[in-house]
C-alpha cells in the first residue's frame, strides 16, 4: 500500500452507530419506524437501565427521538428514527458492505 491509497473502510465506522446494541436499536427502529421501549428491551435482551443508557447516547447524537406518553393508563416510551439516524444507519451499512467485499475479494490464506 502507498500513502496515496484511500483510508481503509474501517476508519469510517461510526462508534456511536457501530456498537452492537445501538446498531440493533437503529435497525429495529428502521424496520418498524416507531417502536415501543419494551419491545426493544425484549428483542435485544437488555435490562431497562442498559437500554435507557444506549437510547440516551443515540438521542444525544440526534439519531432517535424518544417520546414518553400514555396508552390507556399505562406509561409508554416510543422510539422513532430521525432522518439523521436513517442516514447514519445507511452509511454504516455501506461501510460494512465495503469491508465484506474486501474480505471476499482477498480470499483466505492457509
Amino acid at each position: 500500500m502507498t500513502t496515496e491509497d484511500p483510508a481503509h473502510p474501517v476508519t469510517g465506522l461510526d462508534d456511536v452507530v457501530h456498537q452492537r446494541v445501538r446498531l440493533g436499536i437503529l435497525t429495529i427502529t428502521h424496520e418498524a419506524r416507531r417502536v415501543e421501549f419494551g419491545y426493544l428491551r425484549t428483542q435485544l435482551q437488555l435490562t431497562a437501565g442498559n437500554l435507557s443508557q444506549h437510547l440516551t447516547v443515540l438521542e444525544t447524537a440526534g439519531l432517535v427521538d424518544v417520546e414518553k406518553g400514555y396508552e390507556g393508563k399505562r406509561g409508554r416510551t416510543w422510539i422513532t428514527l430521525t432522518s439523521a439516524g436513517d442516514k447514519a444507519l445507511a452509511e454504516e451499512i455501506g461501510r460494512l458492505k465495503q469491508l465484506i467485499a474486501r474480505v471476499e475479494t482477498t480470499g483466505t490464506q492457509e
